[in-house]
């Protein structure tokens, strides 16, 4: 009977380890916030959660790619406003060249804007993999370098002149039932799944994160690891600020403020280690939308912005330590 008892424990705690702490947190705040206020279930609120949910795992899928490998990305906030900006401006100026071909204007604004996103990313990963600096100071001093930028083309003024259609269909239109966003967000985050788990460069990148020195003699090309993974998370938060600029129907310099802290956040909660080495792009969006659940439910519960940010802190220490007390505990078990 103890035999029986302690082997559902440890298969319990096992479950809880990996993935399953998430999934019970998020049940437990949606519970808490629909028993205090019901309109949190309603169709429009969920589907609130959801967008916010699906932009967070966007740029956390890049942010975990970096992580993994060993370093952290400081620059993604700043990449989110400079890429709503850059495809603003792009798309009015592209439209006022070629008023005829408004889609195919849009599609190579957002192109660009990906692209500029991945290069200021790649310069990140130069200066990490090629020069040795420390990912931390690097991506800290880019972040300074394109806010910079970013405040002097707009002097803080919101870029307006999109289409509407782009608006329309991706900043609030639906596919297949759900967002626009939303549908982006999967196909996102199932594209970061498969190459986690079907390529070689999923297995090289987790290789790099727990041993550069150990994969370099392995025959695996460190340079070509970090120099991609910093390049995928500049565009993924590319990415992100395109979609919220289509939400928005502007481009704001103010956006990504908070993506720095949320994007780790959502990694961290979603397993992802912070010496390298282990996560998951499927927990990582369960972090994500956990994190969006809570913001979301302070939101509505209408307590004070100048709060939500403690709030938030506290929520994440807490499952942090729930995290590392069940590892501990499988450890020892």
């Amino acid at each position: 009977m103890t035999a029986f008892v302690a082997g559902h424990k440890q298969r319990a705690m096992h479950l809880l380890a990996n993935g399953g702490l998430i999934l019970l947190l998020i049940a437990i705040v949606i519970a808490v916030s629909a028993y205090i206020q019901p309109r949190f279930l309603s169709q429009q609120n969920i589907i609130n959660v959801l967008r916010n949910a699906s932009i967070l795992s966007i740029i956390s899928m890049g942010q975990m790619l970096v992580m993994i490998a060993g370093g952290f990305d400081l620059s993604v906030g700043v990449i989110v406003a400079f890429a709503s900006i850059e495809s603003a401006l792009l798309m009015g100026y592209l439209i006022a060249w070629m008023p005829e071909m408004q889609v195919l204007a849009v599609v190579l604004a957002v192109a660009l804007a990906i692209g500029t996103g991945a290069a200021i990313g790649l310069a990140n990963g130069m200066l990490v993999a090629l020069v040795g600096l420390s990912p931390f100071m690097v991506t800290l001093a880019m972040s300074s370098v394109v806010a910079g930028a970013t405040f002097y083309v707009t002097k803080g003024i919101p870029i307006y002149g999109m289409p509407d259609f782009f608006m329309t269909a991706v900043g609030r239109g639906f596919l297949f039932g759900l967002p626009v966003v939303v549908v982006v967000g999967i196909v996102v985050v199932l594209l970061t799944v498969a190459v986690q788990r079907l390529s070689s460069f999923g297995r090289h990148v987790y290789a790099v994160g727990s041993n550069p020195i150990a994969s370099r003699q392995s025959g695996v090309s460190v340079t070509r690891i970090l120099l991609s993974v910093y390049a995928a998370s500049g565009a993924a938060a590319a990415l992100t600020g395109i979609l919220l600029t289509a939400r928005i129907g502007s481009g704001q310099s103010t956006f990504g403020g908070t993506y720095v802290l949320e994007s780790i956040a959502a990694a961290v909660v979603g397993g992802v280690s912070l010496i390298g080495g282990s996560g998951r792009a499927e927990r990582v969006m369960a972090g994500a939308l956990f994190l969006s659940v809570v913001s979301n439910s302070m939101n509505l519960l209408k307590i004070d912005s100048k709060y939500q940010t403690l709030v938030l802190g506290v929520v994440l220490i807490a499952a942090l330590c729930s995290e590392l007390l069940l590892k501990g505990r499988r450890k020892y078990d």
